[in-house]
């Protein structure tokens, strides 16, 4: 049996993802009805949305604590919005919070590469909250 019929069965869905020039997998995501582009993250804590992207997606941005580092920058400040309704592919979640900060250094390192510009990224906060199973060879993200 593959994969992917053990996992339907189990009552995951099954969403395709494609690989960027900078070879980061990059999903297809809806928050609050609105599409964006995401790249998958395993190692971000969070699942976070530009602020560059703020309007585009409706969100409501509040004051947050929390200081978000990666990808060679640090210390940089955040927002937060709370209550958001993620959807992939048929995998819907509600009441999600995502961080909001500055994701130019991002989006600057995909152009560089000659890569498209993302909206966010989709972190293990809800890779958990889906039970995520990802199928490199075949490109697949699987949540429950």
């Amino acid at each position: 049996m593959s994969l992917r019929k053990l996992l339907e069965g189990k009552g995951y869905h099954r969403i395709k993802m494609k690989y960027t020039k900078t070879n980061h997998l990059e999903v297809v995501a809806k928050i609050n009805n609105i599409e964006g582009n995401f790249i998958l993250d395993t190692g971000a804590s969070s699942t976070c949305v530009g602020k560059e992207a703020i309007e585009h997606f409706d969100l409501l941005p509040e004051d947050s604590d929390i200081k978000a580092a990666g990808a060679g920058a640090t210390n940089m400040l955040t927002q937060i919005s709370q209550k958001n309704r993620i959807e992939i592919k048929g995998w819907k979640k509600k009441k999600v919070d995502l961080v909001l900060f500055d994701l130019k250094h991002v989006n600057e390192a995909l152009v560089n590469h000659k890569a498209e510009k993302v909206h966010g990224i989709i972190g293990a906060d809800i890779l958990k909250k889906g039970k995520a199973i990802i199928d490199y060879k075949n490109k697949a993200l699987y949540l429950k």
